[in-house]
Formats: C-alpha cells, structure tokens, sequence
C-alpha cells in the first residue's frame, strides 16, 4: 500500500469505512482486481482502477507482468479524481 492509503487506513478513515476497505483489500481485491473496479481513463488517472466502498474509493494500479496490485489512495469520492 502507497504512503497516503496507508495513512487514510491507519486513522483519517470513519472506523466502519475503514473495516470495510482492509476487508476488501486483504480479499476481493487480492483474488481478482478486475472484478469490483472500473479502469479510469482520462488524464492524470489513466491505468488507475477505482473501486467503491460506501462514499469512498479506493484508487489502485496493477502491474499484470509481476502481478501486483498498488492501491495508491483512499478517498471520499468528492475528492478521489481530483488532480494529485
């Protein structure tokens, strides 16, 4: 997990937000990313998967060749695709 979702994880998340988010990073997302995101296609996020979970997205990349799965953010969709 990139610095600011692991640091939304650890205390700027509402408690049930963030049970829910660890819960679909440590499972959903690990078995299949694909599954429960849609690919982000203009510009600054091109490559980057969003996934919901209540009023917040979960921004994450993956690398198909060395199979890994970065989750870069954390954040309530009224500032998810706001230019980082």
């Amino acid at each position: 997990m990139a610095g600011p979702a692991a640091r939304a994880l650890a205390g700027r998340l509402p408690e049930k937000v963030a049970a829910a988010v660890y819960e679909f990073i440590t499972t959903t997302l690990l078995e299949n990313p694909h599954r429960l995101g849609k690919r982000l296609l203009l510009p600054p996020f091109e490559g980057t998967w969003s996934a919901r979970r209540g009023g917040y997205r979960v921004l994450y990349e993956i690398d198909e060749e060395h199979r890994v799965v970065l989750v870069t953010a954390i954040e309530h969709r009224s500032d998810a695709y706001r230019s980082r």
